[in-house]
């Protein structure tokens, strides 16, 4: 049987309508909010997490770039949520999309980089040119340095991309393979189909780790221009 490993991937369409829009604003309304005095642990739990990532992230950072806090933990609910519904049975996972992935990382880092050349003029224009830089070496270093800085968002986005997707497909393969041999060779089909269960646990460490891997280096690029 002739199976396309990537029709996953594609854009999910209800009635001829793209249904993308519709599955990226659905992560948020998992969140539970509270307007209770006295909460419940699932909300206890929730907000702990939340101000235990945001003390972590927001340590390093000044007066300025603390005002991002709300973002950047916005920002990791919304991967997280993302991820984790994407290794649900016949879901579709909008962090696979590498032009979705850009549209978080590019806005998000120009800002950061807008923010040093406003406030940290001198500062940023050091890093094109390290101290000490041989005069001949000087042209070079620029155009590496700037090239660095340019290809930045586009090494955010094809990571959580790459991460994710891969992930993806070799589930999708060792799930077919579970389900072809389960005819042909019991055991063997059981013993893959323990390495699905092990997949499935360790794919869903890397959602979460890539949702933070992916703040921590926005969080970052903030850090060197505020």
């Amino acid at each position: 049987m002739n199976e396309n490993l990537f029709a996953s991937f594609a854009a999910p369409t209800i009635l001829g309508l793209p249904a993308a829009v519709l599955i990226i604003l659905f992560p948020p309304l998992l969140v539970p909010t509270s307007k209770h005095l006295i909460n419940n642990r699932l909300t206890t739990t929730q907000q702990w997490l939340i101000q235990l990532t945001s003390k972590q992230m927001m340590t390093m950072h000044n007066t300025k770039g603390r005002t991002w806090s709300l973002m950047l933990v916005s920002l990791i609910i919304f991967i997280t949520t993302t991820n984790l519904l994407g290794l649900l049975p016949h879901s579709f996972t909008p962090t696979t999309q590498l032009s979705m992935n850009l549209a978080m990382a590019i806005p998000l880092w120009a800002g950061a980089v807008v923010m040093g050349f406003r406030f940290k003029t001198k500062n940023a224009l050091a890093h094109f040119l390290p101290q000490g830089t041989p005069t001949p070496l000087i042209p070079m270093l620029i155009i590496i340095e700037t090239i660095s800085l340019l290809i930045q968002p586009m090494a955010l986005a094809v990571r959580l991309t790459a991460n994710i997707t891969a992930g993806h497909l070799l589930m999708h393969l060792i799930g077919s393979a579970t389900l072809a041999l389960s005819t042909i060779n019991l055991p063997s089909a059981l013993i893959i189909f323990t390495i699905l269960i092990l997949l499935t646990i360790l794919e869903i460490a890397v959602a979460l780790i890539q949702a933070y891997v992916f703040t921590l280096l926005v969080s970052l690029y903030l850090h060197d221009n505020t």
